[in-house]
């Protein structure tokens, strides 16, 4: 929310009519009264936790249908039965004329190719990574196996599936102490915003990460620590022709930067450009361009690295296709920072999704 409300307030109005739209947890997408205002991941995170959570009802089946006399613009009916909608009201979604759809909502349902399926399937132009690109780079595995086999430099790790931690959790325990050695960061193989992200620094401490990790996916990455590493982040920006952004530094808070150090905390600093010898800031541009092309990126991606400060390695961490928006969020602030500025680099996306979705028109997709 706070991502969409900056990007609203910088819309040129003389060239766009931004029209907010907003999905609840029950699945009803809904033309919101006015747009989000809220300026800072906290106010939203507050204003979350005063609202009282609508409940879903129960049942298996889910319809499309629209509500008549409401704003609704798409809803999931869960019924309680086999009983579908009547046939006036089902697979109904009410009339908005959308040009381009600019899908700020980062992580699962949002930015691992879920909403954009939904917008290829209604040949809708919408900003940034398509279905394959976004699908493999919200999978950490994923996308580590496509880094890998491009040559890119990984640190090492293991996945782990919840039926073998369930089935084995001692044999491996031994295995990340014998082939990562700790400490080592537990993570959700599909997340964002370092939700359910542990450090672990003993076999002692390796059950309650999983357990919490867990919560979140199915599939849990376990990597090794880099020691003593410097946070280094670069934006992507482009479709074919992808450039990358002046690099800037991120300087936790805390001991790694999780949830609380990029949200709440107001200690953590973003340092751009980030200290960094020339030689150094053309790797990481060249690694920021191959990482997003290893993972069918388009229009936009933040690409993460961490540094070893005592033999200057570099390991590539992840890619974001839909970073964090606000006009104080690394993403564009690195544009900012290489002459393209917040409300330029907003018009440029939507000119990249739009020349996209017109190439994409182009081909065939029928025989006759």
């Amino acid at each position: 929310m706070a991502s969409a409300a900056s990007i609203i307030k910088h819309l040129d109005r003389s060239r766009y009519e931004p029209v907010p739209i907003r999905i609840e947890k029950d699945g009803r997408w809904t033309l919101a009264d006015k747009a989000p205002t809220a300026i800072s991941a906290a106010e939203v995170i507050e204003h979350v936790r005063l609202e009282a959570a609508r409940p879903v009802r129960p049942g298996r089946e889910a319809h499309f249908v629209a509500h008549p006399g409401e704003d609704t613009v798409l809803a999931i009916e869960r019924g309680s039965g086999a009983a579908a909608p009547d046939s006036s009201g089902a697979a109904t979604v009410t009339g908005v004329g959308l040009d381009v759809v600019f899908p700020v909502l980062h992580g699962p349902y949002g930015e691992d190719g879920t909403v954009q399926g939904l917008l290829e399937l209604a040949n809708v132009p919408y900003v940034g990574a398509g279905v394959l690109g976004s699908a493999v780079a919200m999978d950490k595995a994923v996308m580590k196996t496509l880094f890998a086999a491009r040559g890119l430099p990984v640190g090492p790790y293991l996945v782990v599936r919840r039926p073998e931690w369930a089935r084995d959790a001692r044999a491996i325990t031994a295995r990340v102490g014998s082939e990562l050695a700790y400490p080592v960061f537990v993570k959700p193989a599909n997340l964002g915003s370092s939700v359910g992200i542990s450090k672990v620094k003993s076999a002692s401490e390796l059950g309650a990460a999983m357990e919490l990790a867990l919560e979140f996916d199915r599939k849990i990455v376990i990597e090794a620590a880099i020691p003593n590493a410097q946070e280094i982040e670069c934006a992507v920006l482009g479709n074919d022709d992808p450039q990358a952004s002046i690099p800037g530094e991120i300087v936790p808070s805390r001991e790694f930067y999780d949830y609380e150090a990029k949200y709440l905390d107001e200690g953590s600093k973003a340092v751009i450009p980030a200290p960094l010898t020339q030689s150094q800031v053309r790797d990481i541009q060249r690694l920021s361009v191959a990482a997003f092309r290893a993972v069918d990126g388009v229009g936009m991606a933040r690409v993460d690295f961490l540094i070893a400060r005592d033999t200057r390695e570099i390991y590539l961490n992840e890619v974001n296709t839909i970073p964090g928006f606000t006009t104080i969020s690394m993403y564009p602030k690195m544009w900012e920072a290489s002459g393209l500025p917040y409300p330029e680099l907003i018009d440029r996306l939507i000119t990249l999704a739009l020349e996209r979705h017109a190439e994409k028109q182009q081909l065939r997709t029928s025989i006759t």
